[in-house]
Formats: structure tokens, sequence, C-alpha cells
């Protein structure tokens, strides 16, 4: 059976030792695992959050933040160093806490949230973007070597990015590494933008498919979207994908006017038992996926 868990921003931001007792709440709501965020220097010791984790009956599994300044596709040779130099660290905190996953846009060309406009990109640029970018990941997964950590190079929107959108470029980008480190991971949230056709990217991902995010269209608990689980369960099970799924439910607004939907928020009231309800809609769109 999958293991479903959630990722910490759901809870708070930044996750601090302060938070360590939310664990106990992820795991009487049904969780499995909690997504870190990757700390920040100073923020976070990853060895006690591992512990802390393991005593409420969690494993850690991490998501990597990149910006423009430590960024595997940039002009700058500075940020591309910077770069690599984060992932390896991202090792080093995922042995710390027991985690087995990094995930996320590792390879860098942040967009909205960096405060940076796309701009057009000649063939030429392409090219060495891409070269830069394959060359980070694989200084990265090199560095991986000889631990259980894997890296999971998760496509993002067009808003959020300009370099990986969908899982076929993933696949891509994954085959040019080429490195047994480095997979893949899938967001529908993200997909649901990007893909013509969500279930055939599952099945594109196919084996390298090591980490998966189910969430809502707009990031709300499962079954208050239009997301289809069913045929995106068929698609997991027919893949065979048999690793972690991250709820990532954080959508929290009313509907003001000039009230921002991409600004992270904090809770405003309990929502374990949205949270419950949630992985147990997983769980039984997953259990009738295997059936048929």
């Amino acid at each position: 059976m999958n293991p479903i868990g959630v990722i910490s921003m759901s809870y708070a931001r930044p996750f601090t030792a302060a938070q360590f007792p939310l664990f106990a709440r992820m795991r009487a709501a049904g969780m499995d695992f909690c997504e870190l965020l990757v700390p920040e220097d100073g923020e976070l010791d990853p060895t006690a959050a591992g512990r802390a984790a393991r005593h409420a009956g969690l494993f850690l599994q991490l998501a990597a933040r990149v910006n423009l300044q430590r960024d595997l596709a940039s002009d700058d040779a500075a940020a591309r160093v910077a770069g690599v130099d984060y992932l390896r660290r991202c090792v080093d905190v995922a042995g710390a806490c027991g985690a087995t996953i990094v995930g996320g846009p590792l390879y860098g060309a942040p967009l909205v949230f960096a405060g940076r406009a796309p701009t057009t990109i000649d063939e030429a640029r392409r090219h060495e973007r891409v070269q830069r970018v394959t060359e980070g990941l694989r200084a990265a997964a090199e560095f991986a070597e000889g631990s259980d950590v894997r890296f999971a190079i998760e496509p993002l929107n067009r808003f959020e990015t300009d370099f990986c959108n969908t899982a076929r470029q993933a696949l891509a980008l994954c085959t040019l590494v080429d490195h047994p480190a480095i997979g893949i991971m899938l967001d529908t949230f993200h997909m649901n933008i990007e893909e013509d056709d969500l279930e055939q990217a599952i099945r594109l991902a196919g084996p390298l498919l090591i980490h998966f995010q189910a969430n809502e269209n707009h990031r709300g608990f499962l079954g208050t979207g239009h997301i289809a689980w069913a045929p995106i369960c068929r698609a997991l099970a027919e893949a065979g994908y048999q690793g972690a799924i991250t709820l990532e439910p954080f959508r929290r607004t009313g509907h003001l006017l000039s009230l921002p939907l991409a600004q992270w928020r904090p809770p405003s009231h309990d929502e374990d038992a949205d949270l419950r309800a949630s992985g147990d809609y997983l769980h039984g769109a997953l259990h009738a996926a295997r059936r048929t």
C-alpha cells in the first residue's frame, strides 16, 4: 500500500523544533510521513527532526527549495555552483533525518515566486541551459552515490518555471543525466495545467516515477476540486508505482478581491479532520484501482 503523507507547510512555515508536536497530529490524522521543506541553515536540526518524526510514528521525505542564488540553469556561474552545493547539502540533510527522497524543481529557473518574468530563449541558449542543468544534476547525483538518497525532478507549471513543465520533459532530463539517483516526481496540481492527459503522463514516467504529490486543481482537500482521482489511481497502479504520495492542501482564502492565492497562509483553524478525510479518500481510490 502506498504510504500517504502531508507536506509540513500545510501546518507551518518555517517548520522549526517548536512545531515537532505537530508530527503527532499528522499521525493521528492518518498520515504515514511528513514531507519536510529542506531547512535553511540554522532553521532546524535535521537529526532532531528525524528523531521526533520517528517518535510520532512517521518517516520524513524532503522538498527542496531553489531560488535565483542557487540555480543550476543560471547564466551566473556562482549561482550554478551554489545550486550544486545546495543539492549536496540536501543529501546530507536527508541522511541526517532519515529521508530517502529529495524532490522539487531541482533544476532551478524559478519564475513568478522569485519575481522574475519569463524571457525569450533562443536555441543556442536553450542548449546551454540544458547542458548546465544536466551537469549540475549529475554532480549532485554522484555525491549521493553510496547513500539511500534519490533526487526526484518535479515539473512545475509555466508560471513557476520556464525549464521543465511536463512529464515528457522530466523524462528527457532524466535520460540526459543518466544516473540511478535521479528520478521523477509528478504533482497533479501542475499536471492539471500542463499535461494533455494526466493518466498518460503517469504511465510515461513509468519506472522513473519515484515520488508523487496528489493535489486538487485548486490545492484544496481531495474531493473538493475537479481532479478525477479514479483514473489517476488506475494509472499509478498500471505504472507499478508503490512509492509515497504527498498531500499538499494549503488553499486558504476567501473570495475577496485582491487577495493573492499564491501567498502562503497558516491555517486559521484545525484542519486535521479534513486531512484524514483526504487520506481516506485517496486510500479508497488506490484500493479500488488495484482491484481493477
